[in-house]
């Protein structure tokens, strides 16, 4: 049974009166057409809106980030299916017949993936030594109209010269899972910027820090949502379309050499160089410690941030049944007595070996020892020492 279109209602933009002098600007006619399904009729007027709202394109912030676009407020989001190429597509598709990913098992009631690290085990999947998307049919495409190549590397945030030298630089795979972006149209020889919704299952290439950034059915350039990801859905949801378990695809904080993904056709895992066409694929040498259908992806964001910072515990309330007990007065430390006589650290005893006065009087009787006992010398007699000549000479034999 399918699900129900969900509408996130937005306060309307006041629109400007014109003054009577001015001559009122044309209305360009939408892209594509989206049929209405099971009879529901959508707004075309909410449909043209995606294309108008979303007039500027987003400015280059470098070609190792999805970047933050510059988004006008309160823009409808298109749903957009995995095959359908969809409004004003740059390029014609450059999907491959592979074998449509399985979808990740769904959170618990109550919790929502709002974001997931692109590197994720099991956020992307694919087929083993095949690529989702035919890379060099894609730069060809692009690079043979430099007008279009502009548009294409002011929307994806690169060089125009480096257009065709950082698609090869991507990662061909598909989604697991519906994901909000940026996308770009191209009208009129611009980019024109609007919120999608990707269906999972679309192919796209992925950068070096785990962000869709190519929709390979179009050959639209992606870039990260808007920061208000409010906005009314238009266009046709699909079966399992919901919008609590729609995900934001955060970049990593460093570069990613691979991507472990799921296979489809076996629903096992791959380990992929970010880079290849997946012609190096091979098998993880540390799976994850979940199987494939069986790991959910775990996001951040579920709660929405606290502005005022983090909670404060309040302060317990004290027991009023019972008198509190009676605190002693706070004393001074004892103080130590005095000390008495010479201070050692001030007058140190006289050396016995430097004073002349304390040596021993060598005219004086010796000690007398006990009685009983034996002076030393009598203990140990002195022995003779034999005379030893200053020199030694060699025995000869």
């Amino acid at each position: 049974m399918r699900s129900p279109l969900r509408r996130t209602r937005r306060n309307p933009t006041p629109t400007p009166t014109p003054t009577p002098t001015s001559t009122p600007t044309p209305v360009p006619p939408p892209g594509d057409a989206i049929a209405p399904r099971d009879g529901a009729r959508l707004a075309g007027v909410a449909f043209a809106s995606v294309l108008l709202l979303a007039g500027c394109s987003s400015g280059g912030t470098g070609a190792g980030s999805a970047g933050r676009p510059v988004a006008a407020p309160a823009q409808d989001v298109l749903l957009q299916s995995a095959a359908a190429p969809g409004p004003d597509p740059f390029t014609a598709s450059t999907v491959r017949n592979t074998a449509r990913p399985s979808d990740p098992p769904r959170p618990p009631e109550g919790q929502r993936a709002r974001e997931v690290a692109g590197s994720t085990p099991g956020l992307y999947g694919g087929t083993r030594a095949v690529g989702s998307c035919d890379v060099e049919r894609q730069v060809s495409l692009l690079t043979g109209d430099t007008k279009k190549a502009r548009a294409f590397a002011e929307a994806a945030g690169v060089p125009e010269a480096g257009v065709a030298d950082w698609l090869r630089g991507l990662t061909p795979v598909a989604l697991r899972v519906d994901t909000r972006v940026t996308g770009h149209g191209y009208r009129g020889g611009r980019a024109t910027a609007h919120q999608a919704v990707l269906q999972t299952g679309t192919a796209v290439l992925v950068d070096q820090y785990g962000s869709p950034r190519v929709r390979c059915a179009g050959g639209n350039p992606l870039r990260a949502p808007a920061g208000d990801r409010g906005g009314v859905y238009v266009g046709v949801p699909w079966d399992a379309f919901d919008p609590d378990h729609v995900v934001v695809v955060r970049p990593t904080g460093t570069v990613v050499t691979s991507l472990v993904i799921v296979n489809a056709t076996d629903r096992s895992w791959i380990e992929r160089r970010t880079g290849s066409d997946g012609e190096e694929d091979r098998k993880p040498a540390v799976e994850p410690s979940c199987d494939p259908d069986a790991c959910i992806l775990e996001g951040s964001g579920t709660p929405e941030p606290d502005a005022s910072g983090p909670a404060t515990p309040a302060p317990s309330t004290p027991d009023r049944s019972t008198p509190p007990e009676p605190v002693p007065p706070p004393q001074d430390p004892p103080v130590p007595d005095a000390p008495t006589g010479p201070d050692p650290y001030t007058e140190p005893a006289p050396d016995p070996y430097t004073d002349p006065d304390t040596l021993p009087d060598p005219s004086a009787e010796p000690p007398v020892p006990p009685d009983g006992e034996l002076p030393p010398e009598e203990l140990f007699p002195p022995e003779p020492v034999p005379d030893q000549p200053d020199t030694f000479e060699a025995f000869e034999g």
